[in-house]
């Protein structure tokens, strides 16, 4: 007989928590929460479990991207919409050009929390908490900002809120209609290769739409080609938060954590006796975890079947992140494993985490081209392997950012401090975002040969 329960976790090691030096405010804080709407609905999460079964099955790619770390002071409309519209164009290239239906599942409306290499961080000989995400403390250097603060929790939950219901507005309102393929263009935009190529897409996706009118199809008659679904995900790292919104669904009597569609657990706190691992196995909700250099391919075995008991494709997304150069050595020794057991999961390739480089300047940063060559490898392991590498994991955003060298356009070492926005780490812009979008086109077409 099962022992899990929402706080079974409680009872288990835990890494990468911060300490609240109020535990009564931290109490009354997550009964507060525990009384507010949720975020999503069980409903949508067996949707998205049941899309990214066909992932699983070679019928799909799973699109996951967004910010690394969401941030209060950067919450704006228009943010939420250029990302949206950074996603629709990378979708619309792989599902035209590589001939799947593409699964959006956003690193948004929740992926606050951040895990770090150390719990301190000195400064001119001041030594301070880490910066672990707007939900938890400040990215301020001051003793006031990096003490953990519980009403984060509440501001965090409350954006989230706001965010979801704009994108549930951009995926149902008309932003999504194919009509619109040539206005996902964010104005921002260069007028390089992959911009180039994404407006040609657009002008043959434009003459395909009219003659499909012709013959009576239309974005009034088939929801398809207006709307979209888009999901939510975020790394499942603060565990009292997710508790607090871990509610049973009515209609099946299941546990589902209702403040993301997906959730994951990050390659620092996938421990299998470890209380990351204990929550996420009892919550039906699709689940990712991410495997890095040091995954032991009998590890992950164990992983699987801890987080996947009845092996249901759709429920394990393999979020794998070896860094270019290394996926060979690391990846093929996965897949055997998990095909010798016969488990089902979808396997995706995270190729920004294991790239992370200091710029001669002292900025941390990712060589696009180092990015573009994880996910060249890491299809080409799974050709070979005669599997499927299903869907890219990003951490990207609409902006116009330069943070990530490289890239068709250009952006040098030089380029980092003129627009460095993120809180965290480095993020594809949207052109570098397009033409990775275009590389795994290429990919699917080539793996479907």
């Amino acid at each position: 007989m099962s022992t899990w329960s929402p706080s079974s976790w409680r009872e288990k090691p835990i890494l990468q928590q911060p300490t609240y030096p109020n535990k009564a405010e931290l109490d009354r804080v997550l009964e507060e929460l525990k009384n507010y709407p949720p975020l999503v609905f069980a409903g949508e999460a067996r949707s998205l479990k049941s899309q990214l079964a066909g992932v699983a099955n070679g019928e799909g790619f799973l699109l996951q991207g967004g910010d690394c770390a969401e941030s209060f002071s950067e919450f704006k409309a228009q943010n939420i919409r250029d990302s949206f519209k950074a996603m629709l164009q990378m979708a619309v290239v792989m599902t035209y050009a590589g001939g799947l239906p593409v699964v959006k599942v956003g690193r948004i409306a929740g992926q606050f929390a951040k895990p770090r290499s150390s719990n301190t961080e000195t400064f001119d000989g001041v030594t301070l908490d880490s910066y672990r995400g707007d939900i938890i403390n400040g990215s301020d250097f001051t003793p006031e900002a990096r003490t953990p603060d519980p009403q984060r929790m509440i501001k965090a939950y409350n954006q989230s809120a706001a965010t979801q219901n704009l994108l549930r507005a951009f995926a149902s309102g008309g932003l999504a209609d194919l009509h619109q393929v040539h206005k996902w263009t964010l104005d921002f935009a260069h007028q390089g290769g992959a911009t180039q190529k994404y407006e040609a897409l657009a002008d043959e996706i434009g003459k395909s739409l009219k003659f499909m009118e012709a013959c009576g199809i239309t974005s009034k008659t088939y929801r398809t080609l207006r709307e979209t679904d888009f999901y939510t995900s975020h790394e499942a790292l603060l565990l009292p938060y997710e508790e607090a919104f871990t509610r049973k669904d009515s209609t099946t009597g299941d546990w589902y954590d209702t403040s993301a569609h997906m959730l994951w657990i990050g390659d620092r706190t996938r421990q299998l006796d470890g209380a990351h691992v204990e929550y996420l196995s009892g919550v039906h909700n699709p689940i990712g975890l991410k495997a890095g250099p040091s995954m032991d391919p009998e590890d992950l075995v164990k992983l699987c079947a801890k987080l996947n008991p009845n092996n249901e494709a759709g429920r394990l997304n393999v979020i794998v992140r070896m860094g270019a150069g290394k996926v060979g050595d690391g990846l093929p020794a996965l897949i055997r494993a998990v095909e010798r057991e016969g488990q089902k999961v979808v396997w995706s390739c995270d190729p920004m985490h294991g790239n992370t480089i200091k710029s001669s300047n002292n900025y941390k940063t990712r060589p696009v081209d180092a990015v573009l060559t994880e996910m060249k490898e890491f299809f080409q392991v799974h050709k070979s392997e005669g599997t499927f590498g299903g869907g890219v994991h990003l951490e990207m955003t609409g902006k116009n950012v330069t943070e990530c060298i490289g890239g068709s356009f250009t952006v040098t070492e030089e380029d980092l401090s003129s627009r460095y926005h993120t809180h965290c780490d480095p993020r594809l812009n949207a052109d570098q975002s397009l033409e990775l979008a275009f590389l795994i086109a290429d990919s699917l077409k080539d793996a479907q040969k």
